[in-house]
């Protein structure tokens, strides 16, 4: 009986390797120690309940803790660390369709973040709200 839990215990986790959500792991887990427990019990009622139980304890317990170490890894790299929230200064009047900005010595594709909003004009200074790929969206310092 162990070693059909222990094929199950790794078929969880190669749907954890496939589909990550920190789902499969936990019940990969769960499978893990009930394939370890059913060397000592052979009750197979004993260890579906056991297999649940750890199931929901894994879930509720681990989980949330996978899920926490998980974003406190996430970094902001990229647009998102070195330039939103930076101000810039406008080479090229900012439209809803076109527009410049230079920042950190670099030209930047600019549009505006709000399409309510009014041109900016060359040599404004504008903050960065936003990007999407290469084109950052500002809007106007007061």
């Amino acid at each position: 009986m162990w070693q059909i839990l222990l094929i199950i215990s790794l078929l969880f986790l190669i749907f954890e390797v496939f589909m990550p959500s920190f789902f499969f792991l936990n019940l990969a887990i769960a499978a893990f120690f009930t394939a370890f427990l059913s060397v000592f019990i052979s009750n197979i009622e004993i260890l579906v309940i056991l297999f649940v139980c750890l199931s929901f304890v894994t879930l509720f317990y681990i989980r949330p803790i996978f899920l926490r170490k998980k974003d406190k890894n996430d970094i902001k790299t990229g647009v998102q660390e070195k330039y939103i929230g930076k101000t810039a200064k406008v080479i090229q009047t900012v439209t809803k369709d076109e527009g410049a900005i230079s920042i950190y010595g670099e030209r930047w594709e600019a549009r505006l973040a709000d399409n309510t909003m009014s041109d900016i004009q060359v040599d404004a200074i504008v903050e960065i709200v936003s990007n999407d790929s290469l084109i950052v969206f500002v809007k106007k310092v007061d």
